[in-house]
């Protein structure tokens, strides 16, 4: 009797799960039994480990032979088992040491030659290893930039199972030719119109500068605003008035993504299968917009079994563009409203409950009605009236209570489209006061769990750090009317501290409140822009 084990890696969402493989191999009828609840695609590994195996050079065991996945509660998915598995049955064959193979990790899909294909969530499968302790992890090449992303964890990577039984046995290693083909995108995310190879400048594609958008002075000013304290922003105008030009150039007034950021990115992008070559880790904020025909589970994440990442998690740490906002089935978008409150958001399935990130920042942008020329004139707007109100209704109240900034975007006067020097600011120098102003609010918060104005609870506002005396007078006789309910009030608070943040003050005066209260009614209070825009 023999019996080897190695371990792998079970992914869960975006998190991982050390799995041991083991391997027994018993005097019988020659037979492959996978036992620890796999799914279809990995108890379809017994075929291609089997003609791996014979295809490198090694002797098939002719016994009863038992492969045990553990813990066998998890459920294991995928053909990430593959190069664990065949190596866990070469050391229960004694063809490789079983000591050897005890406290290594093992990553990586089997081509039926034996080559090493590259596998999805190589990234967080590698963190769950550190975490678990393991210091040794064996994946395909081309996955090794990816995996030593981890510190304290040495990556081998292989071209080939061969390659992989001459490294353990100490024999000379064969060389390989590379692998061709890249991993492809998830095809249940098909349905998301992601530009380029689908995630705008977290993918080193070209960003747009905010220099080419003529006039818009309000509305720049509240990207500026959303782009400092992550404030969700909601664009209202009429088709071609630039709503889409500006939500497309907020990923560039955005930070660059820290360690952690970038690594929580990368963990997302990894899983989902739309992590680009010659990219192994994102540090831009990522841009997300989908199709007005995307599905809810396209939207916050779902699919046969274990439910993948949706648009928001893609969005993580970044943008996520939802155009003709009006045209998204309205069930879709109020399922938007519990990961715009915390940050993550929770799907349940029959295969289990996972929690993936989704702290995005979220612009909106529709049309004032169907046919878009509604309020441009009396004779200019074809709907009717019941048809608006259902075209507006599509936007719940609850779903827009949680937007911070709503402006209306006017069509552009020939006098600012044509004229060729306006002394627009660039998205370099909007940019650099946004970095100003997160800096301030970070060392503000210095010691507490947040770090821009958009995280801080409402109540520690209130009683830990106070605005102007009399700054919330006019916020206060809105809470009386009913005009503004208390999650706007908080909102309206955040708001303000933002504006005193990308202005240089320590704390929020009235005019800072008027103007926050303006950007989230639409209603003139009287304030004046100090130090902000152009």
């Amino acid at each position: 009797m023999g019996f080897a084990r190695t371990c792998s890696v079970a992914l869960v969402g975006v998190e991982g799960v050390v799995v041991e493989v083991q391997a027994d191999l018993e005097p019988g009828v020659a037979a492959f039994t996978l036992v620890g609840l796999p799914d279809k695609s990995l108890t379809e590994s017994k075929d291609r480990v089997r003609a791996a195996v014979v295809n490198s050079g090694a002797s098939w065991p002719q016994k009863k032979l038992t492969i045990g996945l553990s813990p066998a509660s998890v459920p294991k998915s995928g053909s990430g088992f593959d190069l664990a598995v065949a190596a866990a049955i070469l050391g229960a064959a004694e063809r490789i040491d079983p000591r050897v193979l005890a406290d290594i990790v093992m990553i990586g899909e089997l081509g039926l030659d034996g080559r090493v294909r590259p596998v999805r969530g190589v990234l967080p499968a590698v963190l769950a290893a550190a975490a678990a302790g393991y210091e040794q992890v064996v994946v395909p090449e081309c996955a090794v930039p990816e995996a030593s992303l981890v510190p304290g964890v040495s990556v081998l990577g292989v071209r080939s199972l061969r390659q992989l039984i001459a490294v353990l046995t100490d024999e000379p290693v064969p060389d390989e030719e590379p692998v061709s083909g890249e991993i492809r995108p998830d095809p249940f995310l098909a349905g998301l119109a992601l530009p380029g190879t689908g995630l705008g400048a977290a993918l080193g594609g070209h960003t747009p500068d905010l220099a080419d958008v003529a006039g818009q002075r309000l509305a720049r000013v509240a990207l500026e605003v959303a782009a400092a304290g992550r404030h969700h922003v909601f664009f209202k105008g009429p088709p071609g008035a630039g709503k889409t030009m500006l939500a497309e150039r907020l990923p560039g007034l955005l930070p660059e993504l820290s360690r952690q950021e970038s690594l929580e990115v990368t963990a997302v992008h990894s899983v989902a299968g739309v992590l680009p070559p010659g990219h192994p880790l994102v540090d831009e904020p990522p841009y997300c917009a989908p199709h007005h025909s995307a599905t809810m589970a396209s939207l916050v994440g779902g699919g046969n079994g274990f439910p993948r990442p949706g648009a928001v998690s893609l969005a993580h740490h970044g943008v996520l563009f939802l155009d003709e906002a009006a045209e998204f089935h309205s069930s879709v978008l109020d399922s938007l409203r519990q990961p715009l409150e915390s940050g993550h958001v929770v799907v349940a399935r029959a295969a289990g409950i996972l929690r993936m990130p989704a702290r995005f920042l979220m612009v909106l942008a529709a049309n004032p009605c169907p046919c878009g020329r509604h309020g441009r004139g009396e004779d200019t707007c074809e709907c009717r009236p019941s048809s608006i109100k259902r075209y507006r209704a599509r936007l719940s109240g609850p779903l827009m209570d949680r937007v911070d900034l709503r402006v209306t975007v006017e069509p552009v006067a020939r006098a600012e489209l044509l004229q060729l020097h306006t002394g627009a600011e660039t998205t370099a120098m909007v940019a650099e006061r946004v970095k100003a102003a997160r800096e301030r609010a970070a060392s503000r918060y210095e010691g507490t769990p947040w770090r821009m104005n958009s995280e801080v609870p409402g109540h520690e506002l209130r009683t830990r750090w106070h605005v102007q005396p009399g700054a919330l007078r006019k916020a206060e006789d809105d809470l009386d009317r009913g005009l503004l309910t208390a999650r706007g009030l908080d909102r309206v608070l955040r708001v303000a501290w933002t504006v005193a943040d990308l202005a240089g003050r320590d704390r929020p005066s009235a005019n800072d409140v008027n103007w926050a209260l303006e950007l989230r009614t639409g209603v003139r209070r009287g304030a004046v822009l100090e130090g902000i825009g152009t």
